[in-house]
């Protein structure tokens, strides 16, 4: 018998794919609060923030993200684990930072779950690639800057043989670029962007723990970015944004109330 046939005994419960925003608690929608106050476990990693997964009773909270020792739970077992879960009869609700569909997997997920036959939901939730940048001043799109934006991911698929992202294309399209999940690879990709005839004085910004109480934010140009990053200690998870809007945050950052810590690389 196929996995998408065989569901064992009793009820098939559902698995819900929730987006919990940027981290901010108020951030979050109300049917994302409502799925997870009603739901019999919550698979999470820590993207969601210390202040969401505190509320969430640890009895119901199932960890899939990293582990002790810097070992990541392979995305085959939460999969896995989504299908058994649902097949006990449980409400399943796996939970993500900014949308399960921006670079959060929830894609691959539900393919996974329509496979083996169990009901699921996407609540959508407010992506960090849009809400980091705004809550540290910087819009992503701007009538005087910038007319479209490109968001990518600066960590893909190590078993990729090469990047699927085309840095030359983004260079030459303009417009604002957003990088998620790239602190790591900051010196390369802004390499590439230099090579492929970006300006080295274009404007660039680093988001890090966008809405966390701990919110801290870099800014400096293609040239120096790597040099402001190092200066105020920005980790990971951060948000590279990439463009002359990113120096719209020097105009505005007296007034924004939103803010959280500056960094000391403005």
């Amino acid at each position: 018998m196929s996995e998408g046939t065989e569901t064992g005994d009793g009820d098939v419960g559902t698995v819900s794919l929730v987006g919990s925003g940027p981290g901010d608690p108020d951030l979050m929608t109300v049917k994302a609060a409502e799925l997870i106050e009603s739901a019999d476990v919550v698979l999470h990693d820590k993207l969601p923030g210390p202040e969401i997964l505190g509320r969430i009773p640890e009895e119901k909270r199932e960890d899939v993200g990293k582990r002790a020792g810097g070992e990541w739970t392979p995305q085959e077992y939460t999969n896995r684990r989504l299908v058994e879960l649902a097949r006990e009869g449980k409400s399943v609700v796996r939970l993500k930072g900014g949308d399960p569909f921006v670079f959060g997997r929830g894609g691959e997920e539900a393919e996974h779950l329509a496979e083996a036959g169990i009901p699921f939901e996407v609540v959508p939730g407010v992506t960090s690639a849009i809400a980091g940048p705004a809550v540290a001043g910087i819009p992503v799109t701007h009538r005087d800057h910038a007319s479209s934006v490109s968001f990518v991911t600066g960590h893909e698929d190590p078993t990729k043989e090469e990047s699927a992202v085309d840095w030359e294309a983004l260079a030459a399209t303009g417009g604002t670029i957003v990088v998620l999940m790239g602190v790591g690879k900051l010196p390369a990709y802004t390499a590439e962007l230099r090579d492929a005839g970006l300006a080295g004085d274009t404007p660039v910004a680093l988001v890090e723990r966008a809405t966390w109480p701990e919110m801290r934010v870099a800014t400096g140009t293609l040239d120096t970015i790597v040099d402001a990053r190092d200066d105020v200690g920005i980790e990971p998870p951060a948000i590279t944004v990439i463009g002359d809007v990113a120096a719209t945050r020097d105009r505005v950052v007296e007034f924004l109330r939103n803010d959280g810590e500056r960094g000391e690389g403005e």
